[in-house]
């Protein structure tokens, strides 16, 4: 599957390195930003063409197109692929309201193409085998759920780039950028969420429009309880976290990794450490995971491993490939996609109304 990148920022490396990984069942053959010179760097770093975007709605031989654009703009960049007749893949999340992912979902419904949201952490393994433990009854009937995302971004992370920050294109702050990862962990694993009572602030940066702390309590569909909270204020910033506490037994992401999983029958699996690049990203983003990749790489004196960064990426990106070809939905589609959104929006009326939101 021949593939096109638009939007030539920080996230766009992983994408990349991620799209290699895959071998000969994907090939990126372009970039493409509103900067040109931002495209013709990233081209020239990794040996591929750069070119406008109408040029790649034009081009017949592009199967594929991943989008890594500030959030605000994923709708413009994708409703035109997908009515060119082009799968789709947008990086989280899928927009940042949701009559913007109801224009994307409906030209993926007109033109038959494959859309998709990236969600990674879905394919990591300790995400899969708590979902699979729920799905098969082993905690018994959830009842609670906690969801942390203690992390923490400097004022230089919000004035790197004019769209950080802004709810038209960053479309709100710690949770919408950050802990919407956790939130759709959440609710994948938890199953809808039918109430939402939240507080937010803006609490310990300057220059931006959204909140930098949230806190929320969650009532699901199937009766369980809920917390979430999440956060660019919390120095020098903790690995995000995960738990779910059913009445036969419980579960405890940390970190990306698996923590605990027990249960009242005697079943115990976990004692995994924290991924060493989740406390890269709590602690410096994207950009501060991806250096120590190519540090690693540099200096051979690490491998990134089955769970390293940008392998969760592959996974996803490899199961965009199959849907597309088999014609099947993917694990995230543009309706899960929406979903984590929804959630989030309903946090931040909650917080704006001082009400419980019903979803």
């Amino acid at each position: 599957m021949r593939f096109a990148l638009v939007g030539c920022g920080v996230i766009a490396p992983t994408h990349i390195r991620a799209l290699r990984e895959l071998g000969g069942r994907a090939e990126l053959v372009v970039c493409s930003d509103v900067v040109p010179e931002r495209a013709e760097a990233m081209a020239a770093e990794f040996g591929i063409d750069a070119a406008p975007y109408a040029d790649v709605l034009a081009d017949p031989t592009i199967d594929a197109v991943t989008v890594c654009t500030p959030s605000g703009l994923h709708a413009e960049v994708g409703v035109p692929a997908l009515l060119a007749g082009k799968h789709v893949i947008v990086e989280k999340p899928m927009e940042v309201t949701l009559e913007a992912c109801d224009r994307l979902l409906e030209a993926q419904a007109t033109s038959g193409a494959t859309l998709a949201v990236v969600s990674q952490h879905r394919f990591d393994s300790a995400s899969q085998v708590v979902k699979a433990a729920v799905d098969d009854g082993e905690l018994g009937r959830l009842v609670l759920a906690e969801a942390r995302v203690p992390w923490y971004r400097t004022q230089e992370y919000y004035d790197s780039g004019q769209w950080r920050g802004t709810w038209a294109l960053d479309g709100g702050g710690a949770l919408m950028n950050q802990g919407v990862h956790t939130l759709d962990l959440l609710r994948w694993i938890c199953g809808p969420v039918r109430t939402v009572y939240a507080v937010a602030r803006t609490a310990a940066h300057e220059r931006i429009e959204v909140e930098d702390v949230v806190c929320a309590t969650l009532e699901f569909a199937d009766g369980a309880v809920g917390t979430l909270m999440a956060t660019t204020s919390a120095y020098p910033g903790f690995p995000a976290s995960l738990s779910v506490h059913g009445t036969s037994g419980g579960a405890v992401i940390e970190g990306d990794r698996l923590a605990t999983l027990a249960t009242v029958g005697g079943d115990r699996r976990g004692g995994e450490a924290a991924n060493a690049h989740a406390v890269q990203v709590a602690t410096g983003g994207t950009r501060a995971a991806t250096a120590a990749v190519d540090e690693a790489t540099r200096t051979a004196a690490e491998e990134p491993g089955p769970d390293g960064w940008g392998q969760a990426h592959s996974a996803q990106l490899a199961d965009f490939i199959e849907a597309a070809e088999q014609g099947r939905r993917p694990l995230v589609d543009g309706a899960e996609g929406r979903h984590a959104v929804e959630v989030v929006r309903a946090v931040y009326e909650s917080a704006r109304t001082g009400d419980r939101v019903t979803l």
